[in-house]
């Protein structure tokens, strides 16, 4: 935050609305969830408490309106203003109905029954989208910290914890000789039924910290299981688990009950080169 006193203070003139409008915009955009002062905006802006919780209402308002979320604010002594980064309904259905139609492609069917997934993980905008849309689910949570598994949903944990501003935990499947000690458990991975192994440094996850699981594709949910495993070794409390794809497969049970989908494949027809693709159960959970 000094970045912003550093380069308003230079203008040496009485900021404009207009301008301070942008510089907190920017701000709430930059930092989501962050609990600040108003004198701290105040300061930052030159100006007085009042044209500050003016440019906060309309802000405010804006953000509302554009479906992008909202301004939190709290009076008393250590009252202050935070954004709380929500996705509209109909925002989100659009981007869950887009995510739909680009995974019904044919063209995706790979040997086997899966889908190519790699060039959506790879876009930033739309892991950017994916990571707004479960932000939003999960922006009232008390949450710490976002685990996930190398590798494919590495991408989808830093989108969706720059959304909610808090760091990333990676959960390898072999120890890093730069991390230090580690714990490790092994687990029954749903695809493959075979015995793997899932460590982390003892170092990045503090004990007792708030959990959210994010991951890109769930099967029967044994890698979940795994991570949830690994995680009551430090005593974390899993607050909410994200999985961008859900496979519906009535010959493996699921053995992960709570979780938050936003698409879920119903079919894949190898013989017909056929999909079917439907919203998962991110909108009856999350969408009122």
């Amino acid at each position: 935050m000094v970045y912003y006193l550093l380069n308003i203070r230079f203008w040496g003139v009485v900021m404009k609305r207009s301008n301070r409008l942008v510089i907190l915009t920017d701000f709430f955009l930059e930092y989501p969830r962050k609990h600040i002062q108003l004198p701290y905006f105040v300061s930052l802006c030159e100006t007085t408490k009042s044209s500050i919780s003016e440019d906060l209402d309309i802000i405010n308002d804006v953000f509302q309106k554009q479906g992008m979320g909202y301004l939190q604010r709290t009076t008393g002594a250590s009252g202050g203003v935070k954004y709380i980064p929500e996705y509209s309904h109909k925002k989100s259905m659009q981007f869950i109905d887009e995510l739909k139609n680009k995974l019904e492609d044919p063209a995706r069917i790979l040997p086997g029954g899966y889908l190519y997934m790699s060039d959506l993980l790879g876009d930033p905008t739309i892991v950017r989208e994916i990571g707004r849309v479960f932000a939003s689910a999960f922006s009232k949570m008390d949450i710490d910290v976002i685990v996930t598994v190398a590798t494919k949903g590495i991408p989808l944990a830093y989108a969706v914890a720059s959304f909610l501003n808090v760091p990333v935990v990676i959960a390898r499947r072999d120890p890093k000789v730069t991390e230090g000690s580690s714990v490790s458990i092994n687990y029954v991975s749903g695809s493959s039924r075979k015995i793997q192994t899932m460590v982390l440094p003892k170092r990045s996850l503090e004990e007792g910290a708030n959990v959210c699981i994010i991951d890109d594709f769930m099967k029967a949910g044994g890698t979940i299981t795994g991570m949830v495993n690994l995680l009551a070794e430090f005593d974390a409390h899993v607050q909410a688990i994200g999985v961008l794809v859900e496979a519906d497969d009535e010959e493996e049970e699921r053995v992960v009950n709570s979780y938050t989908s936003l698409v879920k494949i119903t079919n894949v027809d190898i013989r017909h080169h056929n999909i079917e693709i439907q919203a998962g159960n991110y909108v009856e959970n999350h969408i009122n």
